[in-house]
């Protein structure tokens, strides 16, 4: 089976693919203060049951890098393909500086590329909200960062000394009578609408349509409140691209915790 590792700021999500079949999820919150001991030991208990025999990380977390990393080799004797701009991901990368482009951001490029859809944006609503742009000739052009929708309610919060901490919630109007609903309105339609002029936007630069593709603990909640309709909400997408990053690169480990090459 192959281990799909997305290290967020937020959460660890580790995906397990048996061949093209999507097995299971796992969840760990991104500890940083976690030794690779103990991430040795919660790798032992969850995956006790399950053959892994190859594994891709995909971390924008560096303070887990090595110490994850070496965890896998230990309980799994294997070298794990591990993304970066240095290796083949199915799209080649324009930005101006591509060592500063993220792996989620890379996965989430070589899964459009993979779907042969044309020009794409991958709107990911993680703990940022991420645009990832690909066009027709399966470049990754850039992008846009925005404050998560979690983050902001965080933000909100930490920030003032009257505003509630609230969790996140569905918006049930746009002029609101209370402040729970006032804030709710301002972080969830207030991102929709953004995504929503920002595409317009990133179409007139591009001079080309594209396929808008949602990914993200989010995407479902923000489709309710786009003008632009989603053509693809795909919650596995970044480990989905993490899985075809490796299939470009297995060639080139091998399961016995020995690296032959690296592109």
């Amino acid at each position: 089976m192959l281990l799909t590792a997305d290290i967020g700021n937020t959460n660890i999500t580790l995906g397990l693919f048996d061949k093209d079949e999507y097995k299971n999820e796992f969840r760990l919150a991104s500890d940083r203060d976690l030794g690779q001991i103990e991430y040795e030991n919660l790798l032992k208990t969850i995956f006790r049951d399950y053959p892994i025999d190859a594994c891709v990380i995909g971390s924008v977390v560096e303070e887990l890098d090595e110490k994850f990393e070496n965890a896998v080799k230990n309980v799994f004797n294997l070298e794990p393909v591990v993304v970066s701009n240095r290796i083949e991901c199915g799209v080649k990368i324009i930005a101006d500086n591509p060592e500063e482009v993220g792996a989620d951001r890379i996965a989430n490029a070589s899964a459009v590329a993979k779907m042969n859809i044309g020009a794409a944006i991958v709107i990911d609503f993680g703990t940022a909200t991420t645009f990832d742009i690909v066009n027709s000739k399966k470049e990754f052009c850039g992008g846009i960062i925005i404050p998560g929708l979690r983050t902001q309610l965080k933000s909100l919060y930490s920030s003032t000394s009257k505003l509630p901490q609230i969790e996140m919630d569905f918006s049930p109007v746009a002029v609101a009578q209370n402040t729970k609903d006032a804030i709710l309105a301002g972080v969830i339609r207030g991102c929709a609408c953004g995504v929503d002029g920002l595409v317009e936007q990133c179409e007139n630069e591009l001079g080309e349509s594209v396929k808008l593709v949602a990914t993200g603990g989010y995407s479902g909640l923000m489709a309710n409140y786009m003008k632009r309709k989603f053509d693809i909400i795909n919650p596995i997408l970044t480990l989905e691209g993490l899985k075809h990053i490796y299939e470009l690169n297995k060639k080139s480990y091998v399961s016995t915790g020995v690296k032959i090459c690296q592109k």
